[in-house]
């Protein structure tokens, strides 16, 4: 049987249930895991839309082999379930934590006596799981200093109520250097020592009063009985344990809500994306991490922000009150259902817009974008190639990146004083060295197109004509009109191997030639981004110079009636004062120290430009 025939096989069969479903290639793999309230709608839709015009979502539906349902009895086991086998199977088209198993946990084991260590696998035994963390380094040193000063154990020995009754082990050096409770050898009670551990979990998420209150209850009874040394040794647990929790302010940034909040953002840009989470416990901020993301070309915010809630939270045992997001989402009460449940009482999932919450956002947002930044970086060093031409060469379909791009625009007013742009970028930088500047010769009146094709047509014909090595993509500012009036010059001259896009302002819209549409680029591409600036940086130079020569034409027009004021001077005055707004601002002194200028002629000049029209 063949794939397609299998596939509308099943799709006539699907149930109106809740659930699963997963897409596999021709190998078997899975290659996309989604849910559904109605998996009859839901799977039947990929196969009715038709070409959507996005790539990705092309290519998904052209892979799929075969297909797979799963039924629940509800939408949040559909989630759960969704998020489990994403884990597990990895697929190629959904959005993944990119290197997830760099992020390692804090474990707290299920024994008697609990061992705390960070741990990289979540094998389901019963213990539990705090994280991911993302600041390995600086959850290393917090264990390092509160084990400790709780006295919680750094062995690995499986103590039993019968290996403490056999007196099998004695004291180490832990239990008397005052780092160790030594359970192993009964010098605590499992209740005392479970509290112990509770309280550094507590710690890492900032809610150190009830640790504080019991260190100053145990010195005050230290202190009755008159054991001063350990009193002190409790001063001193109590001193950092304060110092830890103005350390964890985070440069005084406080939030007056007492609830436990997360606060989420993304940034996003062609394959990669980055979440950064800050988590807000007892009012201060205790921990920051973020976490990059792939596969998320083409999918909305919306759905990228989807896929990170499902699955850090699906991970982590530390559930906040409230989770703070930068914009709404489709299955918003969803996944509030699911956390609630997970958690045990209401959690909130809120999209702030003015006040605290709304600056907490922005701050995260900030973080995000430069983390995502400096991945770009990283990434950039790595490749010859600029990531943005690699991402302008998939968006247009290009044979090689762009590696030299040119871009034209015209700049007039009704047809006065027009003037033509050509910048041109070299490795997604610009290159100075080869803007060019035209005035427009051939055409009369406000005629945009054919501005556009006496420019197009003098640049490359100097090229063809000298010989020089041609751009790997042309750039008009315009629609289809200046789009097509260049294509129709080029292939005039025999340039017919030169890739040519139009970038429309107003809604960005990206022309090729041949296509009545705009082709449908992503608005996080990195390569949409490019030519937009390469767009704008014609566009200011051709208006830097259209400006110019308005400029120089006025002024000289106004100093044409001013008797003894001849081509020389005008141009004396031009380079002096470079506008007629400047010199009609300047007293007579200021015009003499023209040259050529006499006091005599300058009073004579201020005189004229001075006069109220009638």
């Amino acid at each position: 049987m063949s794939p397609k025939v299998k596939i509308s096989t099943k799709l006539k069969n699907l149930p109106k249930l809740p659930g699963v479903y997963l897409f596999r290639d021709r190998s078997g793999k899975v290659i996309y895991v989604g849910k559904a309230k109605v998996l009859r709608n839901r799977v039947r839709s990929y196969f009715n839309k038709g070409d959507d015009g996005r790539y990705q979502y092309n290519r998904l539906v052209k892979a799929i082999a075969d297909l797979e349902v799963i039924v629940t009895d509800t939408e949040i086991e559909a989630l759960i379930l969704e998020a489990n086998l994403i884990k597990k199977n990895i697929p190629r088209y959904n959005v993944q934590l990119r290197d997830d198993k760099s992020y390692p946990y804090l474990k707290v084991t299920d024994e008697l006596f609990p061992r705390v260590f960070l741990t990289r696998k979540t094998p389901r035994d019963g213990s539990k799981y705090y994280g991911p963390y993302t600041d390995v380094k600086a959850l290393r040193q917090f264990l390092r200093t509160f084990k400790g000063v709780l006295k919680i154990r750094n062995c690995n020995r499986k103590i039993t109520p019968e290996l403490i009754a056999s007196q099998k082990y004695q004291p180490c050096l832990n239990f008397h250097i005052n780092r160790c409770a030594s359970a192993c050898s009964d010098g605590i009670a499992s209740d005392k020592y479970q509290l112990n551990v509770q309280h550094l979990v507590n710690l890492i998420y900032g809610r150190d009063k009830d640790l504080i209150r019991e260190l100053k209850a145990q010195m005050a009874e230290a202190a009755e009985g008159k054991h001063y040394e350990e009193a002190a040794q409790i001063r001193d647990r109590i001193l950092q344990v304060e110092n830890f929790g103005r350390l964890t302010t985070m440069g005084g940034i406080i939030a007056a809500d007492l609830r436990d909040k997360d606060v989420i953002a993304l940034a996003l840009e062609d394959e990669d994306g980055c979440a950064a989470l800050f988590q807000i416990r007892s009012g201060r901020i205790v921990g920051r991490s973020h976490f990059y993301l792939t596969s998320v070309f083409e999918k909305t915010p919306s759905d990228v922000l989807q896929a990170f809630l499902r699955e850090y939270y699906n991970r982590t045992e530390s559930l906040p009150d409230a989770a703070f997001l930068p914009f709404e989402i489709v299955d918003r009460n969803l996944i509030s259902q699911w956390l609630s449940e997970r958690k045990g009482r209401k959690v909130h999932l809120e999209v702030p817009k003015v006040g605290e919450k709304a600056r907490l956002v922005r701050l995260v947002s900030q973080n995000a974008q430069l983390l995502l930044g400096e991945l770009k970086i990283q990434k950039s060093k790595k490749d010859f190639i600029h990531h943005a031409l690699k991402a302008l060469q998939r968006d247009l379909h290009l044979n090689k990146p762009p590696r030299l791009i040119e871009a034209f625009d015209i700049s007039n007013i009704q047809g006065r004083d027009a003037v033509g742009s050509m910048v041109c970028f070299k490795d997604a930088k610009p290159y100075k060295k080869e803007y060019r500047r035209f005035k427009i010769r051939t055409v009369k009146g406000a005629d945009d197109f054919a501005m556009m094709g006496e420019v197009v047509r003098r640049r490359y014909r100097r090229l063809k004509n000298e010989d020089l090595p041609l751009p790997d993509l042309v750039l008009i500012d315009g629609g289809k009109g200046q789009l097509n009036r260049a294509v129709q010059v080029l292939c005039d001259l025999g340039v017919s191997n030169i890739p040519v896009i139009g970038l429309a302002k107003k809604l960005e819209e990206v022309f090729l030639h041949g296509y009545s549409d705009p082709q449908n680029i992503p608005k996080n591409s990195s390569g949409l981004k490019l030519i937009c600036q390469i767009r704008d940086e014609a566009h200011r130079f051709a208006v830097d110079y259209h400006r110019t020569l308005r400029n120089k034409r006025t002024l000289t027009g106004e100093l044409d009636a001013i008797p003894g004021v001849g081509e020389k001077r005008k141009k004396a005055l031009l380079r002096h004062f470079g506008s007629l707004k400047k010199l009609k601002s300047a007293d007579t002194q200021a015009i003499t120290e023209v040259s050529g200028i006499n006091p005599k002629l300058a009073q004579s000049i201020h005189n004229h430009l001075q006069k109220k029209p009638e």
